[in-house]
């Protein structure tokens, strides 16, 4: 008996020792998971491969795998919007630390999209052409301003040479009309800015700045883009910012190394509560600007904030911004050309720059005149573009009972402002202006500088407008709500839309003579014959006295839409997906514009009335014609995608989209008060078929569209008619990356064959549509972690005509910039970055459509600016 509990004794120890020695054989795998800018990254999936194990980061990065046995494994880890990391760990008693710095992956196909859908689904599973940029891809562009981050998206020609606004963007060879986006609808948190995109004076881009807030940009092109927005058939371009989920912040300062600028960002959000949780940030910036004004011509900022509660089934979020910035607005520069209309060739005139200055001077900042209702006024040229902007809203969306969903995001916004800026009525010689007509019929005999000394015959003058513009009521409300209803393989989504947008502004333009001269260019006078001032202080005219005194105007109108639209999806089977929508939009617009009228009134108070003083454009507030009008059209989209694998789709889509004008149609010898009867609405066909694919180290997205646009033009009094313009335009877009090791490659690439179908220009290539338009952005990333780069940004297009009379031809051009990150410690960093490194000359526009062979011929072009050097200094939390 004592044999046998011994012996049962030593088997029990003996399985007490196998016990013991498997469970210590067991360890444990920890790490942390950060971002590119050294921020925790929670709910990454990490996976023990060879295992059933694995483990989620938590809201600090934080992850643990339990209970492994000695060996070797590969370990991954994957989130939505990162690259995909695999390393190899081996566990040999004891526990192993492992952590991963997640890179960003632009192209992923997993990416949630929310722009220009109802329904939000991965890039793959989506049947449009989208692009999403971070910002760390934006940042490899070097931007110097919200437009110059759309030159990157294929399909897009973004005209970023106005400055902070201003802008021309076009899509799909679409026609650039008139200016500012038309076709295009710029939205921030999926409401548009404004609710056109081109009115005069007042684009939706100068309210719109890109800042640290920003968590990504979504650009959808074509496709539904026409039913799920007003105004927008041919792209939408939504900012969407941080909501602070994630605790985290980050404080930037950046300053122009070759210009003067100055510019801090800062942003933090983070949790506060159960389900609580906010952001907020913004930027400050002053500075010249990256051309040379002579003055502090950019002075301004803006700040955000936005807090969210979640509950079991949804949510609920405030938002608000305060815009106020002072941002110079470049106008066209002179230039000289000389060569062919097929060949020219483009040269700075003496003493002037195109690249890095402008006709800004310190000598011409302030303007003097009558304001809308007659009374004296005085504003401030250096003002430039001045948007004030302050915008509330509210989101909330939830989950009802048996399948239904409803989600309301609505804004009210009060926007005003100005835009002051000269524009040259054209380039010339002194002795040539002076044999001028204007000169002549007004007794101008010689010329002299403001300053002193006479203006000799060969010197280069310009006789500049100054478009001094009140904005002075542009608010607006939106609202977007969506009921959506899912039975089992079908979606459903009604959804109503709601603007109210006010159109204010009064055009107080004065004319003056000016040097062509970038560097503090001088005012000029005019004497008659013996001698006598007949100008003031270089003041021709109160009025565009150099465009016949046509343009003092004011206008107030208010634009009423309402817009229901309906939205099906049908998962016909795990890799086929259908789309259709429906949208119905009605238009009232209400409200009245003026002209100008002429009269003597002696504007200085001197006692004598000069011989500006006797031509005096003021508002003629006492004929207004009225404006009461309905619009209405319908526009639809309908679309298919299909999985060919868990990598690679391909899709299809027809669309059909209007977009109403607004005050670019508010001139004289139109019915104001019949619809029908005046050219309210441009309508754009649009068809497409594409292909996503991921491969092993890259991607590949590729659209091949089809675009008919009719444009009904301006009121022509020749015929009493309006003139219908129509386009067409086929090609492809292109956008794809490449990862070698350390090494990425993206670009963009986008042929358009455009053409004019209609009017004298039948048969001619759109103005300022090249054939190609290109972006390469090689980085590389360097150093021990990895969080070191440095690479290039080129942009650049074919040739293109100045007009539609396709006879000066506008040079190719490509611009190279370039940028080096290095990371100080985990979380402070600098950047050094360069546009246009080579200083290229880049024109995007010029007034004129053709040159004289064989003679020097001066224009008036918008070349993109210069050579600009920057650093900044980062530092994140």
């Amino acid at each position: 008996m004592m044999k046998n509990s011994k012996k049962i004794r030593l088997a029990l120890f003996g399985l007490s020792f196998l016990i013991t020695s498997f469970l210590f054989a067991q360890s444990n795998i920890t790490g942390t998971i950060l971002d590119s800018t050294g921020l925790p990254v929670s709910g990454v999936n990490v996976i023990l491969e060879q295992t059933n194990k694995g483990a989620i980061s938590d809201f600090d990065g934080n992850y643990t795998i339990t209970n492994i046995s000695d060996g070797t494994y590969e370990i991954t880890a994957s989130y939505i919007g990162f690259t995909k990391i695999k390393e190899t760990v081996t566990v040999s008693g004891s526990d192993v630390t492992i952590s991963f710095t997640m890179v960003d992956d632009a192209q992923s196909l997993d990416t949630v999209v929310i722009t220009g859908v109802t329904n939000p689904k991965s890039r793959i599973e989506s049947s449009v052409s989208i692009t999403s940029l971070k910002p760390s891809q934006i940042a490899e562009s070097a931007p110097r301003t919200t437009a110059e981050i759309f030159r990157t998206i294929p399909g897009i020609r973004s005209e970023s040479s106005g400055g902070e606004g201003n802008s021309n963007i076009a899509v799909r060879g679409v026609p650039v009309s008139s200016g500012g986006s038309k076709y295009v609808q710029l939205q921030e948190d999926g409401l548009p800015v404004l609710l056109f995109g081109d009115i005069a004076f007042g684009t939706a881009d100068i309210f719109t700045r890109f800042d640290a807030n920003i968590s990504r940009i979504e650009a959808i092109r074509g496709g539904s883009a026409s039913t799920l927005s007003s105004n927008s058939p041919g792209a939408i371009i939504n900012l969407i910012s941080k909501t602070g989920k994630r605790e985290g912040g980050s404080v930037a300062t950046n300053f122009g190394l070759d210009y003067g600028n100055f510019r801090t960002d800062f942003e933090y959000g983070a949790p506060i509560g159960e389900g609580l949780y906010f952001h907020m940030g913004g930027f400050y910036r002053t500075g010249e600007g990256i051309r040379d004004a002579g003055y502090t011509a950019n002075n301004g900022g803006q700040f955000k904030f936005n807090i969210t509660k979640e509950f079991d089934k949804g949510h609920v979020r405030v938002y608000a911004k305060y815009l106020n910035d002072r941002a110079i607005a470049y106008l066209p520069n002179p230039i000289q050309v000389t060569g062919t209309n097929d060949d020219p060739n483009f040269e700075n005139i003496p003493n002037f720059d195109a690249n890095n200055q402008t006709l800004h001077t310190p000598f011409l900042t302030q303007n003097v005149g009558l304001g809308e209702n007659g009374e004296r006024r005085r504003s401030n040229v250096t003002d430039g573009m001045h948007p004030i902007n302050a915008s509330i809203g509210m989101e909330a969306a939830f989950e009802l009972a048996e399948g239904w969903k409803i989600k309301n995001n609505g804004r009210f916004s009060m926007n005003k402002g100005g835009f002051n800026s000269p524009f040259p009525a054209s380039v010339q010689t002194a002795g040539g202006f002076l044999s001028s007509d204007f000169a002549i019929d007004n007794g101008y005999s010689s010329l002299a500088f403001q300053d002193g000394g006479a203006v000799p015959d060969n010197a280069l003058i310009t006789p500049v407008v100054l478009f001094d513009t009140q904005l002075n009521n542009f608010n607006n409300f939106m609202n977007d709500i969506r009921l959506t209803k899912k039975f089992e393989n079908v979606n459903v989504t009604l959804g109503y839309f709601k603007a109210y947008q006010n159109v204010s502004m009064s055009w107080l333009w004065n004319s003056y003579l000016l040097e062509a001269r970038g560097d503090d260019a001088r005012l000029i006078n005019a004497n008659d014959a013996a001698g006598n001032r007949l100008t003031d202080n270089g003041l021709v005219g109160y009025g565009a006295a150099f465009f016949g005194n046509c343009c003092q105007r004011s206008y107030d109108t208010q634009y009423n839409t309402s817009a229901p639209f309906l939205a099906v999806g049908y998962e016909a089977s795990e890799k086929l997906n259908f789309d259709a929508s429906i949208r119905f939009d009605f238009g009232k617009v209400n409200g009245s514009f003026s002209g100008p009228v002429t009269s003597q009134v002696d504007v200085n108070n001197d006692g004598a009335i000069s011989l500006a003083e006797q031509t005096v454009q003021s508002i003629d507030l006492a004929n207004p014609t009225v404006v009461n009008y309905d619009y209405d059209y319908v526009s639809y989209s309908f679309g298919a995608n299909y999985l060919l694998n868990d990598s690679q789709a391909v899709f299809g889509r027809y669309s059909r989209g209007g977009s109403a004008k607004a005050d670019r149609i508010l001139f004289g010898g139109l019915n104001y008060l019949d619809g029908d009867q005046i050219n309210a609405l441009d309508f754009i066909n649009q068809a497409e078929l594409g292909f996503k694919g991921k491969f092993k180290n890259a991607t590949l997205f590729a659209t091949l569209f089809y675009a008919k646009t009719v444009e009904e033009g301006g009121f022509e009094a020749t015929t009493q008619q309006v003139i219908e313009n129509d386009y067409s335009s086929v090609g492809v877009e292109l956008e794809g990356a490449y990862r070698f090791d350390d090494l990425d490659i993206r670009g963009t690439l986008t042929y358009t064959n455009a053409q004019i179908n209609s009017g004298d220009n039948d048969g001619n290539t759109p103005r300022r549509q090249p054939d190609f338009i290109y972006s390469l952005v090689p980085s590389y990333k360097f150093g021990a972690t990895k969080r070191h780069s440095v690479g290039l940004s080129i942009i650049g297009q074919t040739k293109a005509y100045a007009q539609d009379s396709n006879e000066l031809v506008l040079p190719g051009f490509a611009i190279v910039n370039s940028f080096i990150n290095y990371e100080i410690t985990d979380n402070l960093s600098t950047n050094l970055s360069a546009n246009n490194l080579f200083d290229s000359l880049g024109i995007t526009e010029s007034e004129e459509g053709s040159i004289t062979e064989g003679q020097t011929n001066y224009l008036r072009v918008r070349p993109v600016p210069g050579r600009s050097i920057s650093m900044g200094v980062n530092y994140t939390f």
